[in-house]
């Protein structure tokens, strides 16, 4: 009897979800707490929406400047550290494998079973450093910088967090077509 193929579904949309979430909140919060206060200070309905659109915008470059700065410096700590990983299994390699055998202790593995894995891994570097990097510091482990398009995506929401629920969400497919997002 023939087998259907096994396939996994699993929500991947974390961050996006948390992004919307959070710039929904302040996306209408912050607007119309300006707007509301604006209204009962001032009789000109033009100065009250000028004042909403001001905040929106200044919201938005705010908010997408400290999301750049802070994917900058993500990017510039896991390089970093990456670094200190490579300097680390050439000066103190036995540490190093100690500490992959600890890593597979943790799930029940013991020092002898995990010996011909850590012995493996030692003798490919790279992988030696992607290994470490996701499981002793809990990065995302090899390839963990995001891919061009998700940082522009992630860039775009960074951006529109507060615009976002303020006016409709612009088409993003015509910056990312023309790459227009400033690199990382």
């Amino acid at each position: 009897m023939p087998r259907a193929p096994h396939v996994e579904k699993h929500f991947t949309a974390g961050n996006f979800v948390r992004d919307v979430v959070i710039g929904m909140s302040d996306g209408l919060t912050v607007p119309f707490a300006l707007a509301a206060g604006l209204s009962g200070a001032v009789q000109n309905t033009r100065l009250i929406v000028v004042g909403g659109l001001a905040e929106v915008a200044a919201g938005s470059i705010a908010m997408g400047l400290g999301g750049y700065l802070a994917a900058r410096g993500d990017a510039e700590h896991y390089e970093q550290e990456r670094e200190r990983e490579y300097r680390e299994i050439k000066e103190i390699p036995e540490e190093e494998m100690a500490e992959v055998s600890r890593v597979f202790q943790a799930y029940g593995i013991t020092q002898e079973q995990s010996a011909p894995v850590v012995e493996a891994l030692s003798r490919r570097p790279d992988a030696w450093v992607d290994f470490m990097m996701r499981y002793e510091l809990g990065t995302r482990g090899a390839g963990s910088k995001p891919r061009a398009h998700q940082r522009r995506h992630n860039r775009w929401i960074l951006c529109c967090r507060r615009a976002d629920s303020t006016f409709a969400l612009y088409d993003s497919r015509q910056c990312v077509a023309r790459d227009c997002w400033p690199r990382l």
